[in-house]
């Protein structure tokens, strides 16, 4: 089947994001897209990208090749609930839930169920996501293909085991959010030496931009890209010192290791 029905359970943010990154890529047809959302807000945007809209989530279930689950969290346990009147295993299960397991999901669903479980992360919804996802041992390559057009097409996708997807999580799950307040932080210290808020916000943002873009393109580690515009004795090497005697690695450290864990105990 060149494109298998794709079903969304939710249509928020990353759901919605996901299903046009797909039909603006060319990868995936609306017409192929089946969406339940609670909102009728929602249902109503489905609609009008051209995706059909089910009556019900195990309407959605038994309708979808490969579902995708985009609820909160904490309410997973209900979602599963509420499609597993319609669903059967020939559909591929891909939840986007933090913390939320393969085995979470087995349980729930059956032993025999396909699963892959993905941490995408905001900046999908402008096509320049970071995904990374783990398959439960009894899905296919054709599976892993699935899940890999998807996320290949709202940014990159990276294939991890299980066993490091929290960790995922505290690092491109929750990583805009660290790069968003260092802008915070930069726009703030800015303003304090007398530039305008609105220019400083101009400058921070282009140069966190333009960082990212020179390290995904130069093929230069961020070790080499930072020495490169590190003088010795300059106002970088200053900067740099300065950033060193607060411990800001540890500061980074810390972020990573409370987001991962949080993610684990989301999942217990």
């Amino acid at each position: 089947m060149a494109h298998p029905t794709l079903g969304f359970l939710g249509f928020g943010n990353m759901g919605s994001a996901i299903a046009r990154g797909l039909v603006d890529a060319k990868t995936w047809p609306a017409s192929g897209m089946v969406v339940y959302d609670l909102d009728a807000g929602k249902r109503s945007e489905a609609a009008k990208l051209g995706a059909r809209v089910a009556a019900t989530p195990a309407d959605l279930a038994q309708a979808s090749d490969a579902l995708l689950l985009a609820p909160k969290p904490q309410d997973m346990a209900v979602a599963l609930a509420a499609i597993r009147p319609g669903y059967t295993d020939r559909t591929l299960v891909v939840s986007i839930a933090a913390g939320i397991s393969i085995s979470f999901i087995q349980t729930r669903l059956g032993a025999t169920t396909r699963v892959a479980r993905v941490m995408p992360n905001t900046p999908a919804m402008v096509g320049l996501g970071a995904a990374a996802f783990s398959l439960s041992a009894n899905a296919s390559e054709a599976d892993a293909e699935v899940v890999t057009t998807i996320f290949d097409a709202i940014g990159i996708c990276e294939r991890v085991p299980e066993e490091t997807i929290d960790a995922v999580t505290g690092l491109s799950g929750s990583g805009p959010a660290y790069f968003f307040y260092m802008v915070e932080c930069l726009v703030e210290a800015a303003t304090v030496q007398g530039m305008t808020e609105a220019q400083a916000l101009r400058l921070a943002g282009q140069t966190l931009y333009g960082a990212g873009k020179l390290l995904m393109e130069s093929g230069e580690t961020p070790a080499v890209l930072r020495e490169r515009v590190t003088s010795k004795g300059g106002t970088t090497a200053a900067g740099m010192a300065a950033m060193r005697q607060r411990d800001f690695s540890g500061a980074v450290h810390a972020a990573v290791a409370a987001a991962t864990a949080r993610s684990r105990e989301l999942g217990q």
